[in-house]
């Protein structure tokens, strides 16, 4: 499926990225080292369910579905 160029909202991971984001308003961090550990226990918190919901668009799915069909 051709995807236009610099479209984010067409990339699944955008939208977890932008849960993280909001989970990292208003923080400060002292080092690159203190901001990765925040990272890792914000992905860490998250379940599979929640990835899912967040990452899958409608549209995406039906595509697999139909190629998977093909």
């Amino acid at each position: 499926m051709l995807q236009p160029a610099h479209s984010p909202e067409l990339n699944p991971s955008e939208r977890l990225w932008q849960l993280i984001k909001k989970s990292l308003k208003n923080e400060l961090f002292s080092s690159l080292q203190n901001l990765r550990e925040r990272v890792q226990e914000i992905f860490d918190q998250l379940t599979l369910e929640q990835v899912i919901s967040i990452s899958s668009y409608n549209f995406i799915l039906e595509a697999l579905f139909y190629a998977a069909s093909y």
